[in-house]
């Protein structure tokens, strides 16, 4: 059963959101805020596997509220989806720098949305190659310091080609077919390239790739 928490200021949408997950056998919706500062709440008093946070909110907004949940240990099995109007923008962005797992528009089909919802909970990528790229091009392309290329020294030959095989939007089976091993030991690759660079989910491991310069933004 996945977890999940809903954070968004407009009533009306936390309830469409709300109609569609529990319509689904596998996922259960633990609580509602309207705030994300009782959004930080519930989420330490249920520790959801998924916390849908609106990026723009009352009190402590969607960024601000992420933050906090990625600092703290307690809730490293939270992973943050974001909830935006108006797709990739800077509010994004800073809201994947601070730890987000990805993010979801508004107006997205319910198929997707759901679908998106239990990608998160697996701690896949929940970004499509599409939309890396877009990210990547747009925001990524002035390193913002050295300290991530000091981290990747950390990182095996194996587990640094797994991760730029990530930050190119490959899925483990993809990145299992094209080293020529097996999912499971290209999933060992990523989740130790994870744990040796200390990010949450693969949506902070394609930032840190670009942004340390294992892998160039493309043109397309």
């Amino acid at each position: 059963m996945i977890r999940v928490l809903l954070v968004d200021d407009q009533p009306l949408l936390r309830s469409g959101f709300r109609m569609l997950l529990d319509l689904e056998d596998d996922i259960e919706v633990v609580a509602e805020a309207a705030d994300g500062e009782e959004g930080l709440a519930l989420v330490r008093e249920h520790r959801p596997d998924v916390a849908l946070i609106d990026i723009q909110m009352p009190v402590v907004d969607g960024i601000e509220a992420t933050r906090r949940i990625a600092a703290d240990p307690a809730l490293a099995g939270v992973h943050v989806v974001i909830l935006t109007n108006y797709g990739l923008d800077e509010y994004v962005f800073n809201a994947l720098r601070a730890g987000a797992a990805g993010f979801l528009v508004k107006d997205i089909v319910p198929e997707d949305f759901l679908h998106g919802v239990r990608v998160a909970a697996r701690g896949d990528a929940l970004l499509a190659p599409s939309i890396t790229r877009k990210l990547i091009n747009r925001y990524v392309a002035q390193p913002v310091g050295s300290h991530s290329t000091r981290a990747l020294e950390e990182l095996t030959n194996r587990e640094r080609e797994a991760v730029a095989l990530v930050a190119r939007g490959l899925s483990n089976d993809q990145i299992a077919d094209h080293m020529v091993i097996s999912p499971m030991t290209a999933k060992t690759h990523v989740n130790r390239a994870m744990v040796k660079l200390r990010v949450r989910d693969r949506a902070q491991l394609v930032v840190l790739a670009y942004e340390s310069g294992l892998v160039a933004p493309r043109n397309s």
